[in-house]
């Protein structure tokens, strides 16, 4: 670790954002497809340590006996806060759908920022990846995760579809649809929006608003904020795409729920389900990533109230005085990180979807841009996925999140080179 590094982590003395969008930032994507490269689309992830069944039982422990479960769940804890390279000994490298997605936008928006087949051709081969990695046993085409996942509610179990991974793959679909008009993605698109509207579960929150379920199974999670937000999203995008009103109507009753959760002070919890009311930072930008995303589809007045809101939070309680993201408004338990990648490749993505509209935020975005190719990009090409309280984890997880931070440079290049273009200029 060179001082200068030593000094930004230690005093958080982070350099002033001064990058050019076809320079430092072209630059840093591009060793890091190089990295993806060398590294393959395989690799462990956040949940790896917890995937077997001897750690998932003793995460349920920890859940249903916080003290025995703490004693279970200690060793655990420790390898991740100290020994993140551990994971490797408690799970297997695995293909994760949603990375695979967040790759096939990130290549798709290269290839039009570029005008490269080559990373159209990429972007095309994650597709085609994603129909094989498809949930098996399902009609329709929907995605979840490839590993058990113990939860607060019990397990979902591998395989399940989940709302919070399907619309990002809908979207994957979508914007490589837009470069070659393929008829192939649009069916599969209609397949997934039918997924979206017919399999999941709504319960009726007011005259107005419904809470879906995370998966198709509604027993295991209702009232979680973002998973409404990204399915009111996906949605709306599909009554336009296909014409057709009964995604609407769903996605109206899901994004009022999303409107009627926001708390007084622009935030919203994880859940509406009186246990995890924390606000944390990539789940408050999913969320107004969604709002943006149907506000630029519908100029629904209530997405850009409910986005003004939510912004002034963002930026007061979300960041800390040198412009670092936070992970947490207020920690609801004991962290053993200090920073997370995923907070700064959602805080881009948010960022690029508002861009020119708040000054504050525009500010903040283009430091943790700065911060990203100066601190977090390691010499490798590959990002650093977190700040431990002491050392890093340089573990690369597709997940969590290189594939998203890969999205939010690619869709960063692509909005400045739309910009350029429409000034006259380019840089």
């Amino acid at each position: 670790m060179t001082p200068a590094l030593s000094a930004a982590i230690d005093t958080n003395a982070i350099p002033e954002a001064n990058y050019s969008p076809t320079g430092e930032v072209l630059g840093g994507v591009r060793r890091f497809i190089s990295w993806l490269d060398r590294y393959g689309e395989t690799s462990w992830d956040f949940q790896t340590f917890y995937a077997s069944d001897l750690c998932r039982n003793i995460k349920q422990l920890y859940y249903r006996q916080p003290l025995l479960g703490t004693m279970a769940v200690s060793p655990i804890i420790f390898c991740e806060a100290f020994l993140p390279s551990a994971r490797s000994l408690f799970w297997k490298r695995q293909r994760f759908p949603i990375a695979d997605a967040h790759y096939a936008m990130g290549f798709a928006f290269l290839s039009r920022h570029l005008n490269s087949d080559e990373h159209y051709q990429r972007a095309r081969h994650f597709l085609q990846v994603l129909e094989e990695t498809r949930c098996a046993g399902h009609d329709r085409y929907c995605w979840g995760y490839p590993f058990n996942w113990g939860t607060l509610r019990g397990t979902i179990w591998q395989g399940t579809p989940l709302i919070t991974t399907v619309p990002y793959v809908y979207e994957a679909f979508r914007e490589v649809h837009v470069i070659d008009n393929d008829a192939r993605w649009r069916e599969i698109m209609r397949s997934i929006a039918e997924h979206g509207v017919e399999d999941y579960h709504d319960f009726n929150t007011s005259e107005l608003a419904s809470s879906c379920s995370y998966s198709p199974f509604p027993e295991q999670s209702v009232g979680v904020i973002n998973a409404n937000a990204y399915r009111a999203f996906m949605l709306t995008q599909a009554a336009i795409d296909f014409s057709d009103d009964r995604y609407s109507k769903v996605a109206s009753r899901n994004l009022h729920f999303v409107l009627e959760s926001q708390n007084a002070d622009g935030s919203w919890h994880y859940a509406n389900d009186g246990t995890r009311h924390f606000v944390d930072h990539f789940h408050t930008c999913f969320v107004m990533k969604a709002l943006a995303k149907i506000e630029a589809l519908t100029g629904d007045v209530e997405c850009t109230r409910a986005i003004e809101r939510g912004v002034d939070f963002y930026v007061r309680n979300l960041f800390d005085e040198h412009g670092v993201p936070k992970p947490f408004a207020k920690p609801p338990r004991l962290i053993v990180y200090r920073r997370e990648l995923y907070d700064y490749a959602e805080c881009i993505n948010l960022g690029m979807l508002l861009r020119g509209r708040f000054e504050k935020l525009d500010r903040l975005v283009d430091g943790v841009v700065n911060q990203v190719l100066t601190i977090w990009q390691r010499p490798n090409g590959s990002f650093r996925s977190r700040q431990l309280l002491f050392g890093w984890d340089n573990v690369p997880m597709h997940r969590w999140a290189q594939a998203q931070l890969f999205r939010s440079l690619s869709l960063l290049l692509l909005k400045s080179g739309q910009q350029e273009d429409l000034s006259g200029v380019r840089t």
